[in-house]
């Protein structure tokens, strides 16, 4: 008899333990398996900057509010070591994932990466404040390293060329880039645009990179119609050949620091910059904005003509009128003045 009770007894005492280890694993199951991620979209980013611990990613996923339970997060976290592996950067949250998704992919540092893209960038500090609202550099940083004279030595600009390295584009960058890494795969990107193809034209026509980067500038604040952007070019390159001054009205808009300007008048022209091409023969000595990849190719493949002068439409039509002779440029110039005057545009 007191062998069947101890049998009993083992017999009781191995389901107790088995029912516990039930309910162990089906608690552990639910922590770690279950979907813990409730979202109002299909996923959602969350940023976690550089030098973060584990208690300011913890508090990041409170304030946002996703978790269904941050209690069981935390557990699991804990146990999966992520508190020791925490890597910033920005993170892709789907809707319904489990805190073991989650975890596993913040652990092992799987960002989502940004599209970064600018386009339409006059000066260097728009170009910063751009691009610190896509990546974590911020934009004093990246002002900063643009005006770091050895750092951008290294790669072959100075303050006037450096921003011709920059080709409007898409890219795709990790958030957590900082400035240095910003412009150093810009510097790759730059070498990959000025291919072999490209790199032999602008030897074929008399130019450098900078110098065709330049040129290209001022073609693309002349005219915002693709399908003129190489007769424009033709126009100044025919001008430096010659020997004759661009005298182009954007770089003394640049030289201002005013691009609402619609009239350049004669005081206008006094303006003591290297940027002023009615005073200064040649290319002024860097680019007056971020040229696009479009305006640098209509100069890489201008169109050869003998017009050496050209103005506005009166029409206001964004297009232009080309005149190989200075009288007929005049002629040109002052039908669009007239349509200025008719508007009451007078500065």
């Amino acid at each position: 008899m007191r062998e069947h009770k101890l049998i009993k007894i083992i017999l009781y005492f191995l389901i107790f333990v088995f029912l516990l280890v039930g309910i162990w694993g089906i608690d552990t199951y639910k922590k770690a398996y279950t979907a813990n991620v409730r979202l109002k979209d299909k996923f959602h980013h969350i940023y976690i900057p550089t030098g973060s611990t584990y208690e300011d990613v913890l508090a990041n996923l409170e304030n946002e509010n996703i978790l269904i339970n941050i209690q069981t997060f935390n557990w699991c976290a804990k146990r999966k070591n992520y508190i020791r592996h925490v890597y910033p950067g920005r993170y892709k949250i789907k809707n319904r994932m489990s805190n073991n998704q989650l975890i596993v992919m913040l652990r092992a540092g799987l960002q989502d990466p940004v599209k970064l893209t600018f386009n339409n960038i006059r000066f260097l500090e728009q170009l910063a404040k751009r691009i610190s609202r896509q990546i974590e550099a911020d934009s004093a940083s990246l002002m900063n390293l643009f005006y770091d004279k050895e750092f951008i030595g290294e790669y072959g600009f100075d303050y006037y060329s450096v921003k011709g390295m920059f080709i409007p584009n898409t890219y795709e960058f990790w958030w957590n880039t900082d400035a240095r890494g910003f412009f150093i795969k810009m510097n790759k990107e730059y070498e990959k645009f000025w291919n072999y193809e490209r790199e032999n034209r602008a030897l074929d026509i008399g130019l450098t990179r900078h110098e065709a980067s330049t040129l290209a500038s001022i073609v693309g604040e002349e005219t915002r119609k693709e399908d003129e952007k190489q007769r424009i070019a033709g126009v100044y390159m025919n001008r430096l050949q010659k020997g004759i001054r661009l005298q182009a009205d954007p770089t003394i808009k640049y030289a201002m620091g005013n691009f609402s300007v619609k009239r350049v008048l004669r005081n206008h022209l006094d303006n003591e910059s290297p940027y002023n091409t009615y005073k200064n023969a040649g290319l002024p000595p860097g680019p007056i904005q971020i040229p696009s990849i479009k305006s640098i190719d209509a100069v890489l493949n201008y169109e050869k003509h003998d017009y050496l002068y050209f103005c506005a439409k009166d029409d206001f039509s964004g297009y232009h009128v080309f005149a190989k002779t200075l009288s007929q440029h005049n002629k040109n110039a002052r039908l669009y003045q007239r349509a200025l005057s008719r508007r009451r545009i007078y500065k």
